[in-house]
């Protein structure tokens, strides 16, 4: 569809229901532009395990989201990432799907040197592009999979597959595939997954309802203008509306892109903190007064940690979480495995997957 994602990763896909068969659906375009042919681009965006090697030389175009296709590939085969550094078990694995952290220079001066040290590894070892088809479960995949990998994976961008090739690969086409089933080491390793980003997204609305005027009064302002039946909540007719009002030339698929991505609660409006949350930059969010604000938000009583109790009390107040998804939270957020979440814990998990500010459509 002519766009460059820049920030692809397995969270940022998302099932439509619990259906069986259920659309995928990717999500979180904020660092994401309409490819321009020719054009290269500098800036670096994306998330560490995931970000393709030119990315980290500065000099990159569309072929970039087809290495971070790879890697997720990769991933949903072997349940471990391709590249990452210090590859000593269970505590790098659990590093992994616990510290996504950010590729931009400044959060890494603020992370302990542990983390930014494993992150510039994982970087040097995308640049060595040495991918382990040795341990398990390789030696089980089939020789089409590890193909169509090893093409999606090469280091040269101008002899990478292309996101067309690749769907005309015969491991896609053709379903070349072993019908073994994946190791339930995999699938328990992915099961981590299903819980990611919803503290986070709870943390977000916290955040933005407990903004100040000043911090929200051209979004406010925004918001209002917007919604011209002064609701309290904006259809998709009016943001069409109101969009174009501003000067937007989105097409109508583009708007209802962003109206399901701003409409947190899937009621098919979007209510003023839903607006905030998706118009506001994440790194206002993200400063250490708000983070701090929301972490005592859970932390009810001040103790410093958010226990399990404080952590389902908060959870059932939105609607949000059953007591598997609560169980997985604390499992993937609680580094230090003493079953209670502490502020350092909790502003790793908020930040993780941060990249440079970009310009938002709104």
């Amino acid at each position: 569809m002519g766009v460059m994602h820049r920030d692809l990763k397995p969270e940022n896909f998302l099932l439509t229901s619990k259906d069986e068969n259920a659309m995928l659906k990717a999500t979180d375009f904020g660092l994401s532009v309409f490819i321009e042919e020719g054009k290269v681009y500098r800036d670096i965006v994306g998330s560490a395990y995931y970000v393709a090697p030119e990315v980290l030389r500065r000099s990159y175009g569309k072929e970039a989201d087809v290495w971070s296709a790879g890697v997720i590939l990769y991933i949903l085969l072997s349940g471990v990432p391709p590249f990452w550094a210090g590859k000593d078990g269970n505590r790098s694995l659990i590093r992994w799907f616990t510290s996504c952290y950010s590729l931009y220079s400044v959060l890494l001066t603020c992370l302990p040197e542990s983390f930014a040290e494993t992150e510039k590894g994982i970087f040097n070892t995308i640049l060595k592009g040495e991918i382990d088809f040795q341990s398990d479960p390789w030696p089980s995949i089939s020789n089409s999979a590890k193909d169509l990998i090893r093409k999606m994976l090469t280091q040269e961008p101008r002899k990478r597959i292309t996101s067309a090739q690749v769907l005309e690969h015969p491991w896609l086409r053709l379903g070349e595939a072993s019908d073994k089933p994946i190791d339930s080491a995999v699938l328990s390793r992915m099961k981590q997954f299903r819980a990611m980003n919803k503290l986070k997204k709870l943390a977000l609305k916290v955040i933005a309802e407990n903004l100040s005027e000043e911090e929200i009064k051209g979004l406010k302002a925004m918001f209002d203008n917007i919604d011209t039946d002064n609701s309290g909540t904006i259809t998709y007719e009016e943001l069409k509306s109101g969009l174009a009002r501003l000067g937007s030339k989105l097409t109508e698929t583009e708007v209802k892109q962003l109206m399901e991505a701003a409409d947190v609660d899937g009621n098919g409006t979007i209510d003023y903190i839903e607006f905030i949350t998706a118009t506001m930059h994440r790194h206002r969010l993200e400063r250490d007064e708000h983070l701090f604000k929301a972490f005592q938000h859970f932390d009810k009583d001040h103790s410093g940690f958010i226990t399990r109790d404080e952590l389902e009390n908060a959870m059932k107040e939105y609607g949000m979480g059953d007591e598997a998804t609560i169980k997985e939270i604390i499992a993937e957020v609680d580094t230090d495995n003493d079953g209670r979440i502490n502020y350092e814990e909790f502003c790793a998990m908020m930040r993780s997957g941060t990249t440079q500010p970009q310009q938002k459509l709104f």
